[in-house]
């Protein structure tokens, strides 16, 4: 018996339903109070059902639109962030090149004031530690370049050349320590040599008895030795130091700032003359 009421189960609803429906439908048809009385009441009933369904699909609807609207909001915040890196790049780009487009154009005004061969160069490796400091440029005996050859930028010495390869060379910087290169003191003309330091410093060696150069005092080359022409800068003095039996010792701040050098000036090898003035005293 049991199956049989699950196995009809439904067909019984239905039955119940539409014996519902007609009954109403009945009631209509020949009592118009009852029937009024039937409206009001499936109209009370329907009513709040009808709101809350209405406000459930408002709900939604309002939940739905902000879903899609906080999408997009976030799609535009992912898009704008990302134009907004790629201007960041290209302003860093641009400025890159500004940068480099002045340092040529120092660079190349040089060249023309010098009245000296010279070979333009850019630095493509560094080697930098306690004992050596060295730079590689992209120039090289197939352009003229030489051992010993001396190397400039408009605000003074980079070093000399080390080491000339076919395509590339060395250049061994003013700070290595096994450096060195006369010296001028251009306020009191003290003759000198200014040497590199172990770590990175540079000094200036000067007869024991010379007493007048001071710190600010500006250090151009001096041009002995043939190593190099006259009235490059090569620093300023920053400390005197005490003196020896020999000698007395000066503290340089170098003219060029050497971990920033990206483009160099080649003379040619045992270039000789003055230079004072060509080059910027600051």
């Amino acid at each position: 018996m049991l199956y049989r009421w699950v196995r009809y189960r439904k067909y019984a609803l239905l039955a119940l339903v539409v014996l519902a429906v007609v009954t109403l439908l009945a009631l209509q048809q020949r009592h118009p109070a009852e029937r009024r009385f039937l409206a009001d009441v499936t109209g009370a009933l329907s009513t709040p059902v009808q709101e809350a369904v209405s406000r459930l699909h408002r709900g939604a609807t309002a939940l739905w639109s902000r879903y899609l609207d906080w999408k997009a909001i976030r799609a535009d915040h992912a898009r704008l962030r990302a134009e907004v890196e790629a201007l960041r790049l290209r302003q860093l780009r641009l400025e890159e090149t500004e940068e480099e487009n002045a340092r040529l154009r120092r660079l190349l005004g040089l060249q023309a004031r010098l009245p000296l061969e010279g070979v333009a160069a850019e630095v493509v490796a560094r080697e930098w530690d306690g004992f050596t400091r060295a730079l590689t440029v992209n120039r090289g005996r197939a352009d003229g370049v030489a051992r010993l050859a001396p190397v400039i930028v408009p605000a003074g010495v980079v070093g000399r050349v080390q080491e000339a390869r076919r395509g590339s060379a060395v250049i061994q910087l003013l700070t290595d320590p096994g450096s060195s290169i006369g010296a001028l003191v251009v306020r009191t003309r003290s003759q000198g040599l200014v040497e590199g330091q172990a770590g990175g410093g540079l000094r200036l060696r000067l007869p024991a008895s010379e007493e007048r150069a001071a710190p600010g005092d500006l250090v151009v080359t001096s041009g002995l030795g043939g190593t190099s022409p006259k009235g490059i800068p090569l620093g300023r003095i920053e400390r005197m130091g005490e003196a020896t039996a020999l000698f007395r010792y000066a503290e340089l701040t170098p003219s060029v700032n050497l971990a920033r050098v990206e483009e160099v000036l080649i003379l040619k090898r045992g270039a000789r003359g003055d230079l004072t003035g060509l080059f910027p005293e600051g």
